[in-house]
């Protein structure tokens, strides 16, 4: 948004400053042995190719072969040795490099604290010193070594960081990028030896690399969000991003106001989001005794549990839909937390419905009701452990049926499977693929490429190198000769290992499967590993997230099954800048794309959230499989029942949305989910394409679907709600109604209203409108 108002003298001098400053760039990484220094050392030699004048300085290889290689034709500076405790460290010889004055400096180890007299105390302050002589610094930091992120490396995965940097050291970054790998990945490294002998004997677990792994990937992403913040109100932009969950909870100064925080707080922690809470009260007038009471305890919670709190006035009742759905707005949130009505019809008619005017309001914000009680079920608010008496005890000494055994019998023949997974086009998975994949061959791996889309891009056809080629099958459609992978081929070839290019993509009609991950699956049955690759974007359940963010509806999309089936997850995490950058390098698209590329789809805006998205996504990957090997372990901490989730559909333009709602809510409970559609024409509905497609969407994402009929309008709420009753379900999940109108004694036929009313002893989430 242009400003008009002109700059102080104060302000232009520290624009002028910041001309000259140097660029500071850090690559994150989970812990040592994850790659930070050779991506580092790769930056240095594309800047260098590049005319740009790079040197090194401090940089450490543990003569690791692949890292080494990198330093060929960059000039060193020669650090300042010094010994401490028996270990060398290397100090940075600050006059030489300001003397020197390279463009860009590369430096490891961003976390380390200097010799007793030399001029600043620890690298950071160095480094900031340089920046201000306009040299640009790339360096780098493991996630655990930022102040707080320590405490948590010692308390869950029992590693004492010596040396810390302040919390905030990434915002003082123009740019972060995070160097993901999978635990399997680093343990790999370390059994061959890659990481030498110095290794921290924690890092050598699976499941402390995965902790440390998620630890890196949410603080990248809660710098992504801030940027992407700042971005949206530099644009004038409210409501949510789309990019990441953000909980408001509802509160009055009652006894209630602390279950309900507690349970927006568990909602919050799974769904990896932010925590607010409001309450409001009527100006001028005092609260009681009891309700400040009230208010220290809720202010104390939130304190406690780091949830941002507001109090709000509100002259009367009727307004309090529109202040929350104006809050929301503000706060840019997702979903808002309150407990369902305790007013009869009568007395919502009367007094007004804080419910129906919420559902009038609200765009891009969910609406999730607390059930009144579980007299039935006992506490249902805290998060508990899950006890052995529900089915987990007695697992390990149980004879597995022949089905079962069968089914362990495949997998185990099946091949292994990697996915490299990304933000946009352009971030560089197939090219790390390749590079895999040559360095696979040369340990004596069989590795063939069954497909690979370069796009022309030199790099990535460099990477190609001496790998194998299985020929492309030719298959003429509309009178054009089009190629297509050949699966037939990779299966009469029988290789130890497959590379596959963009796992989405839609196959022509008349190939044996319609989509690429069909013959992928097909590849896996054969017991032949593959690697392949996919964009966040094309994650099924993702869909609505990704059109919010970028105004674009994915066609090519893949179930989310096929992420979790994945051996191994890896995150090409790129910034919106270097992507921007390699776009207008040619790198990405063609140079007549360019210009509408950067208009479009890589705005920065959207670019941002796209990597928000695949930031977090990754991290809830992560933090799944953390529970399938221990539950204790889990960032976000055990859910507190098993749920049955409970998703109502019409034939409204809402329905596919609301279905992937339902799937994400349910994949992260651990629980069973069912959609129902109730149909009022008889045999007839089943066969309409409109329902045979949510029924397919369902089936797809791993869900039951349940096709119910019912002979008049009025009586689909009841033939829901029967059906709700039946499977016990703990959790309805609806649309919000497109027109909500209210008769003069309670609600109108309209199907959500009467589920919420006559669900009270349930949670109700529902579904906000697109806009």
């Amino acid at each position: 948004m242009t400003t008009y108002r002109r700059k102080t003298p104060e302000e232009l001098l520290e624009s002028i400053e910041r001309l000259r400053r140097g660029k500071f760039k850090i690559l994150v990484g989970a812990a040592s042995g994850t790659g930070k220094t050779y991506h580092m050392l790769l930056e240095g030699q594309l800047l260098k190719a590049r005319g740009i004048d790079v040197v090194i300085c401090a940089v450490t290889t543990s003569r690791r072969p692949e890292t080494v290689q990198q330093l060929e034709g960059l000039e060193r500076i020669p650090s300042i040795h010094w010994q401490k405790d028996g270990r060398e460290r290397k100090d940075l010889p600050l006059e030489e490099l300001i003397k020197r004055d390279p463009e860009v400096l590369l430096v490891d180890n961003l976390a380390h604290r200097n010799r007793k007299g030399a001029k600043f105390a620890t690298r950071l302050e160095d480094i900031l010193f340089l920046l201000k002589h306009g040299i640009s610094v790339i360096t780098t930091i493991n996630a655990y070594e930022l102040a707080g992120a320590d405490e948590f490396a010692l308390r869950r995965a029992g590693i004492m960081v010596e040396e810390t940097v302040p919390p905030h050291t990434l915002d003082l970054a123009d740019e972060v990028r995070l160097i993901d790998v999978a635990p399997e990945t680093v343990m790999k490294r370390i059994e061959d030896g890659s990481l030498g002998d110095a290794v921290h004997p924690s890092i050598c677990r699976r499941d402390n690399l995965a902790v440390l792994r998620e630890l890196s990937l949410r603080l990248v992403a809660e710098g992504v969000n801030d940027l992407l913040n700042r971005h949206r109100e530099a644009e004038g932009l409210l409501g949510p991003s789309g990019a990441t969950e953000r909980i408001l909870v509802a509160v009055q100064y009652h006894w209630n106001a602390s279950v309900y925080i507690r349970r927006g707080q568990q909602i919050a922690k799974r769904l990896g989001g932010d925590l607010f809470v409001a309450s409001f009260t009527r100006p001028g007038s005092k609260l009681t005794k009891e309700q400040e009471s009230f208010k220290r305890s809720v202010v104390k919670l939130c304190r406690k549990i780091g949830a941002e709190f507001h109090e709000w006035p509100l002259t009367g009742r009727r307004s309090l839909p529109d202040k929350l759905a104006g809050l929301a707005s503000r706060l840019g949130v997702t979903r808002i937390v309150m407990g369902h009505s305790k007013m009869s019809r009568m007395q919502q008619w009367r007094k007004g419905s804080v419910i129906d005017g919420l559902l009038r309001k609200l765009t891009h914000t969910d609406l999730f009701l607390m059930a009144d009680s579980a007299d039935a079920e006992g506490e249902r608010i805290m998060p508990v452990r899950r006890r052995a008496d529900e089915g987990e005890a007695g697992k390990t000494f149980r004879r597995s049926s022949a089905a079962e055994m069968t089914q362990q019998a495949e997998r185990m023949r099946g091949g292994s499977f990697k996915v490299y997974i990304g933000a946009a086009p352009g971030v560089g998975k197939t090219y790390t693929m390749l590079r895999e994949g040559n360095v696979l061959k040369g340990k004596g791996v069989d590795v063939v490429v069954g497909l690979i889309e370069t796009h022309g891009r030199k790099e990535t056809l460099e990477q190609l190198g001496g790998l194998e080629v299985v020929p492309r099958r030719n298959v003429e459609y509309k009178g054009v000769l089009l190629e297509e992978m050949d699966t037939e081929a990779i299966l009469r070839r029988g290789p130890e290992l497959v590379l596959v290019d963009e796992l989405a993509h839609t196959n022509i009609p008349g190939s044996p499967h319609r989509k690429r991950y069909e013959d992928i699956l097909r590849i896996l049955q054969a017991g032949i590993s593959v690697i392949t690759t996919v964009n966040v974007q094309h994650l099924e359940s993702l869909n609505d997230a990704v059109e919010q963010v970028t105004g674009v509806r994915v066609r090519e999309t893949v179930p989310d099954e096929l992420l979790r089936r994945a051996d191994e997850v890896e995150l090409i995490d790129v910034t919106p800048q270097m992507l921007q950058q390699r776009l207008s390098e040619g790198k990405i698209y063609a140079s007549a794309k360019v210009e509408q590329a950067l208009q479009s789809f890589f705005k920065i805006g959207n670019l941002i959230a796209l990597r928000e998205l695949a930031l977090r996504e990754i991290a809830d990957d992560v933090d799944e499989r953390l529970e399938s090997w221990d539950r204790s372990n889990s960032l976000r901490g055990p859910w507190r029942r098993k749920e049955l989730i409970f998703v109502c559909v019409d034939l409204g333009p809402s329905a596919e949305r609301i279905i992937r709602h339902g799937f994400r809510l349910a994949y992260r409970l651990k629980a069973e989910w069912h959609v129902a559609f109730v149909g009022t024409s008889g045999g007839e509905a089943g066969e309409r394409p409109d329902v045979q497609k949510l029924k397919k969407l369902t089936e797809r994402l791993g869900g039951q679907f349940d096709l119910l009929y019912c002979k008049a309008r009025r009586e689909i709420a009841d033939k829901l709600l029967a059906r709700a009753e039946e499977l016990g379900a703990t959790q309805l999940i609806m649309g919000q109604p497109r027109k909500l109108r209210l008769r003069r004694l309670g609600y109108s036929r309209s199907v959500t209203p009467r589920l919420i009313y006559n669900s009270t002893l349930r949670d109700c989430l529902i579904v906000s409108r697109a806009q």
